[in-house]
């Protein structure tokens, strides 16, 4: 489905499977044995558990859920391009390297979603 074709509502929900996806990254990282012997891999973890617990909060909200998610994408974008970096020097395993594929979706999809959402309120729909 494209993002202009849905309601805000449908957007939110759009973005929620995609946090959902960033989570399971989040759940794989937090959990591998390698984490304990690379403390930097904490803060994609962290990164992803803030801006899925403060955007569930917003989840009946569009408005405030897509200002919400404006101010956490930087951050989760951020946390995504360094994991990009960290993963292989953790890392070569392909679990790694999908986790670190599965992440950069993640970001771009919810900056197409958030794009969506702000076209359309500038749209006046």
């Amino acid at each position: 489905m494209i993002a202009h074709e849905l309601d805000p509502p449908s957007l939110v929900a759009e973005c929620q499977k995609v946090l959902a996806h960033a989570w399971m990254v989040r759940t794989f990282v937090k959990h591998c044995e390698e984490a304990e012997d690379y403390p930097e891999l904490h803060a994609v973890v962290r990164a992803v558990f803030d801006a899925a617990r403060a955007l569930e909060t917003r989840a009946d909200d569009p408005p405030g859920f897509f200002h919400m998610l404006r101010k956490k994408l930087p951050k989760l974008k951020a946390a995504a391009a360094q994991f990009r970096l960290d993963a292989p020097r953790v890392s070569l395993h392909t679990n790694f390297q999908q986790a670190v594929i599965s992440l950069d979706a993640c970001v771009e999809r919810l900056e197409a979603l958030l794009a969506s959402a702000a076209a359309d309120r500038a749209a006046g729909t």
